[in-house]
């Protein structure tokens, strides 16, 4: 191979390599925005992908009156019509936010995948992912959801234009208390430990076999005995951190 037909081979890998990078999906880190350290807030949310529903985690947080925002996805809604009415009973402490219509990743393109599972193919499929999604909470809780997070909380640059288009604020967070829901007790309780004022805290609401309504009990009653305040999304806004 001659010296011109490498340095060709050499440039098209650079580009096809950079193209690549730039399509990866990216993580977005959110903390609240304002006087949330001074005022020790923070943000608890929690994921109801698809599933069933935790019961006792939400009885924990009706019991110790903790706020959270749930991001639920209409095939939860359907499927969890118990869950649906505690949510509904107790809007005075959970705000409900969209998490799409079947759980599908933001990001747009033909055979992408994020952690194994599927995007989507098309800008007209992700918006009708995020659309019925947050007719489904407008119809089933009652109030329109302003936010959106998407499956796997992961996002490439077109899909965050497109909701953004919608009216949708993007919510990221900045603590990972359960890494879905795949942590056991003593781990989600460590995490919490590093929990500091401004920070979203990301769960899961949807898998009560797993350890995370256990862990989050423990490590939240924590917060509340060192002054922390619970918020809901609605009430604040976000900023976008590395």
């Amino acid at each position: 191979m001659n010296t011109s037909m490498k340095r060709l081979l050499l440039l098209l890998c650079v580009c096809w390599t950079s193209a690549w990078a730039q399509q990866r999906p990216l993580e977005i880190h959110d903390r609240l925005a304002g006087t949330a350290a001074q005022a020790k807030l923070v943000a608890l949310t929690l994921d109801a992908c698809s599933g069933q529903f935790d019961d006792d985690l939400l009885a924990f947080l009706i019991r110790n009156r903790i706020a959270a925002t749930i991001f639920a996805t209409k095939k939860w809604l359907v499927h969890n019509p118990s869950g649906v009415a505690v949510i509904k009973a107790h809007l005075d402490l959970f705000d409900v936010e969209d998490h799409g219509e079947n759980h599908i990743p933001a990001v747009i393109g033909a055979g992408r995948k994020v952690y194994g599972i599927r995007g989507e193919s098309d800008v007209l499929h992700l918006r009708r992912e995020v659309a019925e999604g947050g007719r489904a909470i407008t119809e089933m809780i009652g109030v329109p959801p302003h936010w959106y997070r998407g499956a796997t909380a992961e996002y490439d640059s077109q899909a965050v234009t497109e909701i953004e288009k919608m009216g949708y604020g993007i919510a990221g967070f900045s603590v990972n208390a359960d890494a879905g829901a795949k942590l056991r007790k003593p781990a989600i309780e460590e995490r919490l430990k590093h929990v500091k004022p401004g920070d979203v805290i990301l769960a899961h609401m949807n898998k009560p076999a797993s350890d995370t309504a256990e862990g989050l009990s423990a490590g939240l009653i924590q917060l509340l005995k060192m002054g922390f305040v619970f918020v809901r999304l609605d009430q604040v806004d976000l900023i976008q951190v590395p």
